[in-house]
C-alpha cells in the first residue's frame, strides 16, 4: 500500500514503525509531510520519504492520506489538503475531530474516516475506534483497519457519536489504568515493600490480569469472581471498595470524559 501522511508525530511514527516491521507484507511507498525537521528526520530513518509541505510530492496521494496533525492544525492542514485530493479516502487520527468540519474545509470530499487511537499505539499495543462515511468502500475501510492494525486491534462503529464514548473509555483508558497502577504501587510502599518491588508488582498484575481476561474467554465477573474465596483476603478488600461506591464513581468519571469529548468535538469544529 502507498501512504500519504499529513504530520509527522509520534503516533504517524508508531503507525509507520509498525507497518514497516510487518513480515511478508509488500513494502509501499509512504510519504509524510511534516514542516518540521526533526519529525522528518525520525520518519525518514523508518523509510518514509519526508517533505515540508505537499507542493514537494511527486505523483499521486497514494491509497490512503493519514490526517495526523493536532486539531488546532487540523483546518489549515485540510484547506491544503483539499486541492491534492481525488478519490482517497482520508483517515483522521486526530482525537475530537468531526467528520462533518473536515469535509467542510476538504471542500466536501467525502471519502472520510475517523479513527480514535489510544496512546499503547506507540508500542504496538493500541485500540482504535474507526468511523467511516457511506461514500467509503468496503475495500477502503479493510486498507484503514489494516494501517491501525499495525499498531494494535481495531473496533468499528456505525455512528460517529459513539467515538465520543470511545474517547472516554479507550482514548483515555490507559491514564486511568496507569492511575490505578500507582494506586496500588502506592498501597503496597505503605505497607512496607520497596519503591522499585512495588511498581514491578503493580504492573506485571495489571498486565497479567488483563492478559488473562483477553486469553481466557470467559467474562471478567467470572474472572473476578473465581479469585475471591468466601472469607478471604480479596473478598476482604473488594468489600471495601463496594462500600466506598468506587464503581458507581468511576460510572461517573468515564461518563465526564464523554461529556467533554462531545464539547471538543463541537469547539474543535469550529472555522478559524
Amino acid at each position: 500500500m502507498n501512504l500519504t501522511f499529513i504530520g509527522g508525530g509520534n503516533m504517524a511514527q508508531a503507525m509507520i514503525g509498525g507497518l514497516r516491521a510487518r513480515p511478508g507484507r509488500r513494502q509501499g511507498k509512504i510519504v509524510v509531510v511534516d514542516p518540521d525537521p526533526k519529525a522528518r528526520a525520525k520518519v525518514a530513518r523508518l523509510g518514509a520519504t519526508a517533505l515540508v509541505g505537499l507542493n514537494g510530492l511527486r505523483g499521486p496521494l497514494g491509497d490512503l492520506v493519514v490526517l495526523a496533525v493536532k486539531p488546532q492544525a487540523m483546518q489549515a492542514a485540510c484547506l491544503s489538503l483539499a486541492r491534492f485530493l481525488k478519490d482517497e479516502p482520508v483517515l483522521s487520527i486526530a482525537a475530537g475531530m468531526r467528520l462533518d468540519a473536515l469535509r467542510r474545509w476538504l471542500d466536501g470530499h467525502p471519502r472520510l474516516i475517523r479513527c480514535m487511537p489510544n496512546t499503547p499505539a506507540l508500542v504496538g499495543a493500541g485500540v482504535s475506534g474507526l468511523y467511516a462515511l457511506p461514500a467509503v468502500t468496503a475495500a477502503q475501510r479493510k486498507l484503514a483497519a489494516a494501517v491501525l492494525g499495525a499498531v494494535g486491534t481495531v473496533v468499528w462503529v456505525e455512528d460517529e457519536a459513539l467515538l465520543d464514548p470511545i474517547t472516554a473509555v479507550s482514548g483515555s483508558g490507559p491514564a486511568y489504568v496507569f492511575y490505578f497502577i500507582e494506586a496500588l504501587r502506592d498501597a503496597a510502599v505503605g505497607m512496607g515493600l520497596d519503591a522499585r518491588a512495588a511498581n514491578q508488582l503493580a504492573i506485571e498484575t495489571f498486565l497479567g490480569a488483563a492478559q488473562l481476561a483477553r486469553q481466557s474467554g470467559d467474562d471478567v465477573s467470572l474472572l473476578r469472581e473465581r479469585v475471591t474465596s468466601k472469607g478471604g483476603t480479596t473478598e476482604a478488600a473488594l468489600r471495601v471498595l463496594g462500600d466506598e461506591q468506587l464503581a458507581e464513581r468511576f460510572r461517573k468519571a468515564v461518563e465526564a470524559a464523554r461529556r467533554r469529548s462531545m464539547e471538543l468535538g463541537a469547539t474543535l469544529g469550529k472555522d478559524a
